[in-house]
């Protein structure tokens, strides 16, 4: 298998040439990512040849439009679906606040169940919960308070009446970063006649869904944090978003993709978002010879980002599970997690990431708005946890220089 050339990939971000950020090593990846060149290219050009109203008869409007339209096209095709299925919004929580609004209209008076977790980010939690104003039961997928882990053996119970008509849950939660089966959930779901909207957020970085392999009705990521610009991406199955009643004006029903955006969407940003598969087009072609299709170029280079996270990150997650006065949170073998490393240091956390900031090191602590399993796991809220994030991108001496600065600020 190919392995990542690293300085070609770094190469392609403008972030480790600024002198104002090259001088940390950037470990707060899943709080955003470095934009790669091709998006602040693409960014930048949009505002200077084509902010004007798109789609109209003269040369700059079509350029924009055009520009809006590849995006979309060429996402789409990456992540196996079609160009109706992706949606833009302001951000993941927007995007997932819109569907809850449409999922609270679809299951009014049913008396149908939802299932969530409480290892979610709250945008992906709280949103849900609330439906429970409308009569709908929420049913809540606990995790173990010692791993954080989700159990399907829960799940089942959960599902074993037949009411419930949605789960929502993480591909992987931005604190315990395990990975969870997302494949199997939803085949589960699926089986119990269960809609499943899945919050990729804080995976979608490491990888780009693969959205039928994945099996679910949506899927939602921020772009900002998955190296694009501050937007939510939303994939939806036709059969489901054309089950839903719509949320945007009333003539635009018959788009998909416009049925779950009521407001006007930043076109630049859009228009932008094609960056992101101009750079995974990139790697692929840097790393691998010959043609492939868009579906099979994604799940190349989500492969190579992967085991790129896994060898430089192992070094990291070794260090701090042979200490005894701070506790990792999440699975000990990288394998098995997202490179996202939060530990609960048993005091509080901000003053450490400020430590470490004076080290040459770029983290943060808090809860991260994870407060539903960071109070779970017992950890108080208001200690917070120390973050640690990578990326594919982070090296091998970013690693080194974090766990010595961590030897001599702990």
């Amino acid at each position: 298998m190919a392995q990542l050339d690293l300085n070609f990939v770094r190469s392609q971000f403008p972030a480790f040439d600024a002198p104002l950020l090259a001088s940390h090593a950037f470990f707060e990846n899943a709080g955003g990512s470095y934009p790669c060149r091709q998006v602040v290219e693409r960014l930048h050009r949009f505002y200077t040849e084509r902010k004007v109203q798109p789609y109209g008869p003269y040369p700059g409007a079509q350029a924009g439009g055009a520009e809006m339209d590849e995006a979309r096209t060429r996402l789409a095709a990456l992540m196996g679906v079609t160009g109706d299925e992706l949606s833009y919004g302001p951000s993941t929580s927007a995007n997932t606040y819109v569907l809850a609004q449409a999922v609270r209209v679809w299951l009014r008076n049913t008396g149908s169940a939802i299932v969530v977790t409480n290892q979610d980010h709250e945008a992906n939690s709280g949103v849900w919960r609330r439906l429970a104003d409308e009569g709908i039961e929420v049913r809540e997928w606990r995790i173990d308070p010692v791993t954080g882990s989700l159990d399907l053996a829960g799940l089942q119970g959960l599902l074993a009446d037949g009411r419930v008509r949605l789960v929502a849950f993480p591909h992987c939660s931005n604190v315990v970063a395990e990975i969870n089966p997302v494949a199997e959930i939803c085949a589960l779901a699926r089986a119990a006649g269960a809609r499943t909207v899945v919050d990729g957020v804080s995976y979608a970085p490491h990888g780009l869904p693969d959205f039928a392999s994945l099996g679910c009705d949506a899927y939602l990521f921020s772009a900002y944090k998955t190296y694009g610009p501050h937007q939510g991406i939303m994939l939806i199955a036709t059969e489901f978003g054309a089950e839903l009643p719509a949320q945007g004006h009333w003539f635009n029903a018959g788009s998909l993709y416009k049925r779950f955006t009521p407001a006007g969407p930043d076109h630049a940003q859009i228009a932008a978002s094609a960056g992101m598969a101009d750079y995974i087009d990139a790697v692929y072609a840097h790393h691998f010879a010959g043609k492939a299709d868009p579906v099979e170029r994604n799940r190349a280079v989500h492969d190579l980002m992967r085991e790129a996270e896994i060898t430089v990150i192992a070094p990291l997650l070794d260090y701090l599970a042979g200490r005894n006065d701070l506790r990792l949170i999440g699975p000990r073998r990288a394998e098995d997690r997202a490179p996202t490393v939060a530990v609960d240091l048993g005091r509080a956390a901000e003053p450490v990431s400020e430590a470490l900031g004076r080290e040459g090191i770029a983290c943060w602590a808090g809860d991260f708005y994870a407060v539903r399993p960071i109070e779970a796991m017992g950890i108080d809220r208001e200690r917070g946890v120390l973050r640690m994030s990578a990326t594919h991108y982070t090296s091998a001496e970013d690693v080194a220089r974090l766990v010595a600065a961590l030897d001599r600020v702990l």
